[in-house]
């Protein structure tokens, strides 16, 4: 109730504060021309794409979708996750409510401690990522060496940041959603001195949680101020700094019972497993910041200098539901899955005070030029960057038997136990990116090019100095693409390029070649497809092919030396994918469909072969529309269908496909003195329907979560 009291002030406080920004904001009307800008077109640049910022989508050889913030919160998104409602290629991987967002794209999970970016520089996404300060996401599908020095298969996401308007802003946002989660924004932009040369923009917002799943509520807070200076018309300086905090009680999975798939109808999806009387919140504590610096050298050339540091703390805790163990022999039967009779063990897991520190520069140079007959379009640079994880002991320990109707209890043991790991990298990454224009051999013609050259440096040791590793590897990955202009707004085009990813094998008496590095894992994609961009449409449609090789524990692993980390085959998913952002008069429909066959080759164990992956929908179809009906009135619908999933490595058992329909209004209202007012009504999961939303097979465990019950949202903003 006090936490409802902070809130309710909070709500109070910035209501008053609405006249006094008005007139504020009628003041400053003389500042700079009104810029409105609705959503993002195939006209729109995306830096991600590794060819400069000035590449409309439509333009480019690859697979992209940017969501701008407006999209976002149409949608009562303010995670991640939230990214599986929109495009067909992106699906759940391990996301629990109250913890970190997990996805995968066409198949491959992302890896969150380097498929993720921040205004274009690598960050660390083992926490709760903050929304409300950036102004859009990136996604670029497919393989990502031409943009990261090591990274998953599948594709990156791109965060970006609200930097200062051009005009005056002051947007306040109110919300209420599911059993009484409320939320309080404000984002205020204004630009300062002589000819308006400096500009500062703060984003603030404070959320109470109280969502459905049971025993879990908590908070969130974030601060972000962002600054530019426009010290010259060619010199352009921006900082900015970010501050979130998110305290949640996190959410175990369900899993099989026994040999038996539970029905997803049979299972109260508002029931949290972790909801032991010494269950604690996981806590994400984030600080964020950057500097950047671009000079324009002439009207062709410009460099940059690009600076981010991440500061990551989590306090990691949760009564963690996992198979059926003997609380003295530690033997379970089974091992992977909660026993017949709903019954599971509990574990007391702590991880306190761990850090995840990164730091990154970047530094440019981008610039056009002509060799003969050929228009280039050239950037090159170098990518510093530098990871530290620390961490304490943790505790891990067996304290009891839980049953799947959530009502068992236990006692609580936080002995730390257990030896945690301590992590370091380096990486030193030079690249090249080329456009080349070949309208001299044919017209609309063009050659696309790309370089990486990694040096990566990798250490790694326990709490307790035991099991040390480390390793220095190189390694160069290319992209090539080639596109043809066939009409003004419609494309073809085809690419290859690589991926890498890095491992070691783990220092355990175990494995007959302990702590060394692995010959680095090279994926490759082929891709084809064509886009068009206008006014009306933006639509693509691709097929792929990636190979990604595949390493496996071969032996019985359990005695010294009797186990052998190596290749075995590989993992083959190809696709074919299509998106359109359709536009008319008053409305629009975005619409995202994947067909996708992802299977396993070449194991030396044959009965591997030819199997799915855990956890990947084949097939999905994603539709966000909208409609206008009156006076600033507008209808909003949305439907989600992802297709069967694995639920076990071997395939024996899968869950079925399901469908959920969202549906929304939206309300503008003009008041007077530039005033507006948007309502904002929203229906999640309309039919409640109940169904396995995921099967994640992870840590040796097949785990199930249910598709969130039916959940209504509202909120109000104000535009002065």
């Amino acid at each position: 109730m006090a936490s409802t009291r902070k809130l309710s002030t909070l709500f109070s406080s910035l209501l008053l504060a609405l006249p006094a920004l008005a007139q504020q904001q009628s003041q400053q009307q003389q500042a700079l021309p009104t810029v409105t800008v609705s959503g993002r077109s195939a006209d729109a640049p995306v830096t991600i794409g590794g060819f400069g910022g000035e590449t409309p989508v439509a333009k480019l050889p690859l697979q992209a979708s940017v969501l701008s913030a407006e999209r976002l919160l149409d949608a009562g998104i303010d995670g991640l996750s939230g990214l599986t409602n929109f495009d067909a290629s992106v699906g759940d991987a391990y996301n629990s409510q109250g913890y970190v967002s997990y996805l995968k794209v066409r198949g491959f999970d992302l890896d969150n401690r380097f498929n993720y970016r921040r205004d274009g520089l690598p960050i660390n996404a083992e926490t709760a990522l903050a929304l409300g300060n950036k102004s859009g996401i990136e996604l670029l599908k497919g393989t990502s060496g031409i943009q990261s020095g090591t990274s998953a298969p599948g594709g990156l996401v791109n965060l970006l940041v609200k930097r200062p308007t051009a005009a005056p802003l002051t947007n306040l946002t109110l919300a209420l959603s599911e059993r009484g989660t409320a939320q309080a924004a404000l984002d205020w932009s204004r630009r300062f001195g002589a000819g308006q040369v400096f500009g500062l923009r703060i984003n603030a917002a404070a959320a109470e949680l109280r969502p459905l799943l049971r025993d879990a509520k908590g908070d969130r807070r974030l601060l972000a101020l962002a600054g530019d200076w426009r010290a010259t018309s060619d010199t352009l300086v921006e900082a900015e700094f970010e501050w979130n905090r998110q305290s949640q009680p996190s959410q175990p999975g369900f899993s099989l019972l026994g040999s038996k798939l539970p029905s997803a109808k049979d299972i109260d999806p508002r029931i949290n497993l972790n909801n032991q009387a010494w269950s604690q919140p996981v806590v994400f504590d984030n600080t964020h910041a950057s500097l950047r610096l671009t000079q324009r050298l002439n009207a062709d050339w410009k460099a940059q200098a690009h600076l981010g540091v991440q500061r990551l703390k989590t306090d990691d805790r949760l009564a963690y539901a996992s198979g059926k163990y003997d609380p003295v022999s530690y033997d379970c039967a089974p091992c992977d899955r909660f026993a017949a009779d709903g019954s599971f063990s509990i574990w007391d897991f702590r991880s306190e005070n761990e850090r995840r520190d990164s730091d990154a520069l970047d530094l440019s140079l981008a610039g056009k030029f002509r060799t003969g007959p050929l228009r280039h379009e050239l950037s090159t640079g170098l990518l510093l960057s530098r990871f530290e994880s620390r961490f304490q002991r943790q505790a891990y320990n067996l304290v009891g038997v839980g049953t799947i109707d959530g009502k068992s209890r236990t006692p609580a043991d936080p002995s730390l136990t257990d030896e945690n790991t301590n992590r370091d990298e380096r990486s030193t990454e030079f690249y090249l990116r080329d456009s080349v224009g070949l309208d001299a051999l044919l017209p609309g013609l063009q050659g696309w090019l790309g370089l990486r050259h990694t040096q990566l440096k990798r250490e790694s040791v326990r709490t307790d100095g035991s099991r040390a590793t480390s390793y220095k590897q190189n390694f160069t990955t290319p992209w090539l693409g080639l596109s043809q202009a066939l009409t003004p707004q419609l494309m073809a085009y085809a690419s290859w390029g690589e991926g890498v990813e890095s491992e070691v094998i783990p220092n355990r008496g175990r494995y007959n070649n302990p702590g060394q590095a692995l010959p680095a894992q090279k994926s490759r994609q082929l891709e084809i497809g064509l886009k068009a961009g206008s006014s009306t449409v933006d639509w693509g449609i691709a097929a792929f092919d990636i190979k990604r090789p595949q390493w496996r524990d071969i032996g019985t692993c359990d005695a010294n030396l009797s186990c052998t980390r190596a290749a075995d085959g590989t993992a083959r998913h190809r696709g074919l994918e299509a998106q359109a952002d359709l536009k008319w008069s008053g409305g629009g429909l975005l619409a995202s469909a994947m067909k996708l066959r992802a299977r396993r080759h070449g194991s030396a164990d044959a009965s591997l072969n030819g199997l799915k992956p855990a956890n990947v929908a084949e097939t999905a179809l994603k539709l966000q529309g909208r409609q206008d009906l009156i006076g600033g009135l507008q209808l909003q619908a949305g439907l989600v269908y992802e297709g069967p999933r694995a639920v076990l490595p071997d395939n024996s058992l899968k869950i079925p496909g399901w469908t959920r329909l969202d549906a929304g209004l939206r309300y503008e209202q003009q008041l007077g003195g530039g005033q507006q007012l948007t309502w904002r009504a929203g229906v999640d999961n309309l039919a409640n329907r109940r169904a396995w939303k995921e099967s994640p097979f992870q840590y040796g465990h097949a785990y199930l979560y249910p598709l969130e019950p039916r959940t209504w949202r509202i909120s109000l903003e104000t535009s002065l």
